[in-house]
């Protein structure tokens, strides 16, 4: 099962569309957003995604009365972090600060992905995966990125636009 991670899209509309067409095009078969959405527009510039949506809310998200219902609306799956998830016989846990990785990471957990820092990160700790794709809303081009894991295999890959 290959996934796709984004993060802190921070209303970057053109940038959401984008992604959008990437992880289509990669057929990931589910998508994780790690946090700072900011505002429901960008919820729904998700919606021609082929895949799901799951996520954890970051610190800028506090627009959360609206964005609460354009997830719903959407019928995307968002929580505040930890969230974790068990795809594809793999357990996985979503925080947007790095930072609540101490407390939230498990030994149990074979993927964790974190957003907040804007700076990509690709890590193995024993036989974890710690991952974040880095930048994605920023303006120029080449320079941002969104991430796809592999459950099966746990290689990420970033895919730069």
């Amino acid at each position: 099962m290959r996934i796709g991670i984004v993060s802190d899209t921070h209303n970057n509309l053109r940038n959401v569309a984008k992604i959008v067409e990437l992880f289509n095009t990669a057929r990931v078969e589910r998508v994780i957003h790690t946090g700072d959405i900011t505002q429901a527009k960008t919820i729904h510039a998700f919606a021609p995604l082929h895949a799901p949506l799951w996520g954890v809310f970051g610190n800028n998200d506090q627009e959360r009365e609206t964005l609460e219902a354009a997830i719903a609306e959407r019928g995307f799956n968002f929580a505040e972090p930890p969230l974790e998830l068990v795809w594809h016989e793999r357990r996985i846990v979503v925080v947007h600060d790095p930072r609540d990785l101490e407390e939230a990471l498990r030994d149990e957990h074979h993927v964790a992905l974190h957003g907040h820092t804007h700076h990509h990160r690709l890590e193995r700790v024993g036989s974890q995966l710690i991952f974040n794709p880095g930048e994605c809303a920023g303006h120029l081009e080449g320079y941002n990125a969104v991430g796809v894991v592999d459950l099966d295999s746990l290689h990420a890959e970033l895919l730069r636009f």
